[in-house]
């Protein structure tokens, strides 16, 4: 497997990260899948409090390998409403006993917004304090966020210049337009931020590069069109168009099965994970998309509020997952979240006469719910 350095660390990272959010259900087979990657030379496992028992089976499957690789984890507590500095400082301590170590290489503030990181982050006696006396007792070695703030606000997070590394998300699908936490739209591209990270010398981890499993949900016709000679399958494409950033340090891939180890494996173990002929063409093919999109429904929001109180452009959006992505599964599931749904149109015509596309939307909605009703 390919090796990168971690930011200005020294530290080199495989390509293919071990993300431990959704492991299997069977406790000792999951313990088998990440061993099956570290056999296979991976070596950084990505963890949190917040991922259920998962900080428990990393412990399991790292016990006697410690030496072996990276070990990342996150601090999810300045996102509860009980928060407080020991709150953090009991989360900090929890993770090192529930995975049974005494030293964490990449410690994260976890799925932070810049709001979080630039008012009680820095308060007096904060997580920031807190950090630095960890990384002074070097039981951990560099600090890092995640985020889903929009890429406007993680650059700014990036500009304190407290972190070495960062984790977000970045994917073909959303290569364009940035999706949080449950899939709302938060802002452009976060290849800006990527990219600034890397000139601050910081790691820069990838969460969701296969989107979130979305890239698979249904018959995705377009993005089997984006399939190049070296490429085999939609994630194999997905995991090398992400390495092909040279910004990027590594991918982090939840990988439910030996065999899906081996096939990420393969994917991350190219010298030259896409040309740059391919990675070129993969682009302007995702701006064709979007555009086909745009054709639908740009986004603009002119026609809210809706006096039923109905989320327009966010209909539109899944509508275009299945018109234009061929994503019908993961449309559906959008669909199936938006309340009131486009049934509870009165036709009353305010949106169309605010519409700058001049969109037939109370046409389109009929569509969107024909084709999203399951």
């Amino acid at each position: 497997m390919q090796y990168r350095e971690y930011g200005n660390t020294g530290k080199m990272i495989t390509a293919l990260g071990f993300g431990a959010m959704r492991l299997p259900d069977d406790e000792d087979y999951a313990v088998e899948v990440m061993q099956h990657y570290l056999d296979l030379g991976g070596n950084l496992i990505d963890t949190a409090r917040a991922y259920g028992n998962s900080e428990k089976l990393v412990g399991r499957a790292i016990k006697g390998r410690r030496d072996q690789l990276y070990l990342s984890t996150k601090n999810h507590s300045m996102g509860q409403k009980e928060y407080t500095p020991d709150l953090w400082k009991q989360y900090m301590e929890q993770s090192f006993e529930t995975l049974g170590v005494d030293r964490i290489d990449f410690y994260h503030a976890h799925s932070v917004t810049w709001e979080q990181i630039s008012g009680p982050f820095q308060e007096p006696g904060g997580p920031l304090e807190i950090c630095q006396q960890a990384l002074d007792e070097g039981i951990i070695s560099h600090l890092c966020f995640s985020s889903h703030d929009s890429p406007e606000n993680i650059i700014k997070i990036i500009d304190t210049g407290f972190f070495d590394g960062m984790i977000v998300q970045y994917n073909i699908l959303d290569n364009l337009q940035a999706f949080g936490s449950h899939g709302h739209s938060t802002g452009t591209s976060n290849e800006p931020a990527i990219a600034h990270a890397h000139e601050k010398g910081m790691g820069v981890l990838i969460m969701g590069p296969v989107a979130g499993g979305r890239l698979l949900m249904g018959d995705p016709k377009q993005l089997k069109k984006m399939l190049t000679k070296t490429t085999t399958t939609i994630p194999d494409l997905a995991i090398r168009y992400v390495l092909a950033n040279p910004a990027v340090t590594a991918a982090l891939s939840g990988m439910n099965t030996v065999k899906m180890v081996d096939e990420n494996v393969a994917s991350a173990s190219h010298e030259e994970p896409l040309s740059e002929a391919e990675y070129q063409d993969i682009n302007a093919m995702i701006q064709r998309y979007e555009k086909l999109a745009e054709l639908y429904c740009s986004g603009c929001e002119y026609c809210l509020p809706c006096p039923q109180g109905i989320n327009i452009p966010r209909i539109f959006e899944a509508m275009n997952y299945h018109r234009v992505w061929g994503l019908t599964q993961h449309a559906r599931s959008i669909y199936q979240g938006i309340e009131p749904n486009a049934e509870a149109c009165v036709e009353c015509g305010q949106c169309e006469e605010k519409c700058p596309q001049n969109i037939p939307i109370i046409q389109r909605l009929k569509e969107s719910h024909t084709a999203l009703t399951e």
